[in-house]
């Protein structure tokens, strides 16, 4: 039975997480955090998550997730996914990581802790968009510079970043499959004169309104014909059971960095 944690436990995806954790005949709530101060502190983490008494208290301190987990979740922000590392240097907790925002430097630090111990990370863990990932990449090698590509994505209200992650992601995958570097061909919204279009540009346009919890269109358009690849989530349960599913495969794992599709099998289709 492998022990799972959850760090940030009352938030919206700590919740989800708690409740994926006690569906798993696998795996089992071995400790929770949040901040200090939080109200859900000292209470069962059946409250957030349903189901019967689970007897973890929410701890309000790093130490008690690494002391009753074999693996970390963490779905928070990216000064406290970093903070939570480097408090587990010294230790063989492995850490799976759903945050995004990332800055440059930060991804930098994340590759790094990467080399001490096991580390997921992925923008998404929905298993529809990491088989949608690897459709992407076929597309775009078969359509090649002669089709413009735009990525559409759409969220709730609440999210603090734009483009969200998985867009970044599904434009990093064609941008590879292209030859291209995102960092210099992509183009964030546009407004006023902005001239024809570069056909080696990539498009992201983004949408934030009341509770759409994920949507994602990566649009081929070519000369007469239009393909669209869309993956939309309707429940923020299949983040947390596919997040689940990679921390219990990411607990035999020897240290590195991996993703979704590691888990999946489908790394090595890719390339």
């Amino acid at each position: 039975m492998i022990s799972l944690s959850v760090n940030g436990a009352a938030g919206r995806m700590g919740r989800q997480l708690l409740a994926a954790i006690d569906e798993r005949d696998d795996a089992r709530i071995g400790a929770a955090a949040d901040a200090p101060g939080q109200a859900c502190i000292g209470v069962d983490t059946s409250v957030l998550a349903g189901g019967s008494p689970s007897g973890v208290q929410v701890a309000d301190n790093v130490a008690a997730l690494a002391s009753g987990s074999d693996v970390i979740i963490d779905f928070t922000a990216p000064s406290v996914s970093l903070a939570l590392l480097d408090a587990l240097q010294g230790l063989d907790t492995r850490v799976v990581i759903g945050t995004t925002g990332f800055s440059g430097e930060q991804l930098t630090r994340l590759h790094e802790h990467a080399v001490h111990r096991p580390i997921l990370f992925a923008p998404n863990y929905s298993v529809g968009v990491t088989v949608t990932l690897s459709l992407l990449q076929q597309a775009a090698r078969a359509f090649g510079d002669d089709y413009d590509v735009e990525i559409i994505e759409a969220h709730h209200r609440h999210k603090v970043d734009a483009p969200s992650g998985t867009a970044l992601k599904m434009g990093e995958v064609v941008a590879d499959a292209l030859e291209r570097d995102l960092a210099s061909c992509a183009v964030y919204g546009r407004e006023g004169i902005t001239g024809a279009r570069d056909s080696r540009t990539i498009g992201f346009e983004t949408i934030r309104a009341g509770d759409i919890i994920g949507e994602h269109t990566v649009l081929f358009a070519g000369a007469g014909e239009r393909i669209e690849i869309t993956h939309k989530a309707t429940d923020r349960m299949t983040f947390a059971r596919g997040a689940v599913r990679g921390a219990v495969w990411l607990a035999s794992q020897p240290s590195g960095l991996y993703d979704m599709t590691h888990v999946l099998g489908l790394d090595s289709q890719r390339g």
